[in-house]
């Protein structure tokens, strides 16, 4: 299971962190994903890590803004979102990723049930 919090909304230019609790699995053995979907489109990649936690990947729309990182001792996935756009305005979605490649969309059954982000003024 994976349990999304942190989503609210912000103005442009501000910052959020986004949590995923995760449980039921081995959550230190598999890499994880963020992935979002925007209003009236389809999911998103964003980013992906790797088991360790050593290795990360960003979509282009967010490389330089935005930054994942877990805890695996906790059990925790986390997005640190700065410098936010109205265009990150999507539902954010923690995600298992079965390909073990951090980069794409995993299946939506391997996903968690979401955290909302509105960047407005």
């Amino acid at each position: 299971q994976l349990v999304e919090s942190g989503g609210r909304s912000v103005q442009p230019g501000g910052s959020l962190r986004l949590s995923c609790a995760a449980s039921g699995f081995m959550f230190r053995f598999y890499v994880m994903s963020w992935v979002r979907r925007a209003p009236g489109k389809g999911p998103e990649w964003v980013s992906g890590i790797n088991d360790s936690g050593e290795k990360t990947s960003y979509a282009d729309s967010v490389k330089g803004r935005f930054t994942i990182s877990r805890d695996n001792a906790m059990k925790m996935l986390y997005l640190e979102m700065n410098s936010l756009k109205p265009e990150d305005t999507a539902i954010y979605y923690c995600a298992r990723d079965p390909s073990a490649t951090g980069i794409g969309v995993p299946p939506a059954e391997f996903w968690g049930e979401g955290t909302r982000v509105t960047v407005s003024s």
